[in-house]
């Protein structure tokens, strides 16, 4: 039998790059999974590819209603949901003394507070149909510690990790596991802006930095998207019953905790 037969997941950030990863190991787990993404066309265009067990929900992470109803176009989709990953965020980078309110507010907005109401919206829900869920945070090796230009996602990325383990704590009462996975440098399409922002700062040539950070991880490449997904999976099955409010590093060994 496959691990996620039977169980529905939704994913926000799923219309490509690690989101869709993820749906696609699903499915093949036997799960069903709707995509959330605020880019609809993209999400309508993957799950068409990925097949009939996928559908797409549109989804704005930093608007109540937008959670509120992807939540429910899910569950008209396929009944209930028994798995969250909370994949939706983004990046910037700049020195201390050049970070931007805006910029701040908006990072918070969508890895923090996005990753909060949508947890908590999935868990009502959970708990309203007395399901024992899986919600999984995506953290970040960013949030293990500081990096001279990227505070303010360090911080956001830390406060997942700490959200994570007070969800959990929280939530295990009613039987649902809250975890999180902390990658370390995936390559994807993301990396072209996080590559522009070194550029701009420490003024490298376009794709060094991608280059030196790929050779720098001891696995000797930069992850993929694949690389995460036996992690996603084992979180989202029975096999992770007993475990709680825990955050994994899948790094290729750049960090160890």
């Amino acid at each position: 039998m496959k691990r996620l037969e039977g169980k529905t997941a939704l994913i926000t950030g799923a219309a490509r790059g690690i989101g869709r990863a993820f749906a696609e190991a699903y499915v093949r787990e036997g799960a069903r999974v709707a995509l959330a993404d605020i880019d609809i066309a993209r999400a309508h265009a993957s799950a068409a590819e990925i097949g009939e067990a996928a559908v797409a929900v549109e989804m704005d992470v930093t608007r109540q209603e937008s959670i509120d109803g992807a939540v429910a176009a899910t569950s008209r989709a396929f009944g209930q949901i028994d798995i969250l990953i909370n994949n939706a965020a983004i990046f910037t980078a700049a020195p201390i003394v050049e970070v931007e309110r805006a910029d701040f507010a908006r990072v918070f907005e969508i890895n923090v507070a996005g990753t909060l109401f949508t947890l908590q919206a999935v868990a009502r829900h959970m708990i309203e149909r007395g399901i024992r869920g899986r919600i999984i945070n995506m953290a970040s090796q960013a949030g293990r510690r500081g990096e001279p230009l990227v505070a303010v996602y360090c911080a956001s990325k830390a406060a997942v990790i700490s959200l994570t383990q007070s969800a959990g704590l929280n939530l295990i009462r009613h039987g649902i596991n809250v975890n999180a996975i902390a990658p370390g440098v995936v390559d994807g399409e993301h990396w072209d802006g996080v590559d522009a922002f070194f550029a701009r700062y420490e003024g490298k040539a376009p794709g060094q930095k991608k280059r030196e950070v790929g050779e720098a991880v001891p696995y000797g490449r930069m992850g993929r998207a694949e690389d995460l997904t036996g992690m996603a999976v084992f979180l989202a099955s029975d096999e992770a019953d007993y475990v709680v409010a825990q955050c994994y590093n899948v790094d290729g060994g750049q960090w160890m905790s």
